[in-house]
């Protein structure tokens, strides 16, 4: 893809989910530094038995809940449309039935994940740790980004991605330098990867059904991927309207 294809690709929408596998936030912009978009995965739900951050793969009564940053701080809105924060923990373990707690993200703790290997009977699950300072639970991703042109008409909650920009190719950029909008609105980026897609984008949540062809479609035609996996080069702010360049 030459720059002429892409450069008049611009940003669309921004996203920022504060906590691990919940629902976000849509905004305008959006400070970024070397761990991705300020407060995006900044919080996971430990599951005090087991030591892991539960995720909707697993846990999927989190994909109901929605999160937002007000001053700082995480507002969590529960499917009974009751708001909890940090300290919260009693409520949130009664919601999931089990023994939890909301722990934000420090450069001194992993998070812990699982994931099934077959998809399809959600069997033989395997468990790595991720990342320092945020709850991704890639070390080679800080922020996703997906062009409208893949996403289809898919509903872009399904996939949790940050960024969307218009227009196709976003494949392309893998192994290089990418660099959203310009001035002081303006981050670089390395894109690392393709991101591979598990059973979570097929389930259900407010306002969307479960969809078990989204992750058929996505292996058959995609080799299970959806939207590009960045490493944050140089900090900056992402707006909406910020070109895409190299």
């Amino acid at each position: 893809m030459d720059v002429d294809t892409f450069a008049g690709m611009r940003v669309t929408e921004i996203w920022r989910h504060p906590v691990k596998s919940m629902g976000g936030e849509s905004l305008l912009e959006c400070d970024v530094t070397d761990l991705g978009l300020v407060g995006d995965r900044g919080w996971g739900v430990l599951d005090l038995e087991t030591g892991l951050t539960l995720t909707g793969r697993r846990t999927p009564e989190l994909l109901m809940a929605s999160a937002r940053l007000a001053g700082g701080d995480v507002v969590i809105t529960l499917p009974d449309g009751n708001e909890i924060g940090e300290g919260d923990d009693d409520a949130l373990s009664a919601w999931l039935k089990r023994d939890v707690s909301l722990r934000s993200a420090s450069l001194e703790a992993t998070g812990r994940y699982e994931n099934p290997m077959d998809v399809d009977n959600e069997s033989d699950w395997i468990e790595w740790n991720g990342p320092e300072g945020t709850f991704h639970d890639s070390t080679r991703s800080r922020f996703t980004l997906v062009s409208t042109t893949t996403l289809r008409n898919w509903d872009i909650r399904r996939f949790r991605t940050n960024i969307v920009v218009d227009g196709s190719g976003e494949d392309e950029f893998v192994g290089g330098r990418i660099t959203l909008g310009s001035g002081r609105d303006r981050i670089v980026a390395q894109v690392t990867k393709r991101v591979d897609r598990c059973i979570m984008v097929t389930r259900p949540q407010p306002g969307i059904e479960a969809d078990r062809s989204v992750l058929t479609t996505l292996r058959d035609e995609a080799d299970m991927c959806l939207s590009v996996g960045c490493l944050v080069d140089e900090p900056g702010r992402v707006a909406l309207g910020g070109a895409v360049s190299r």
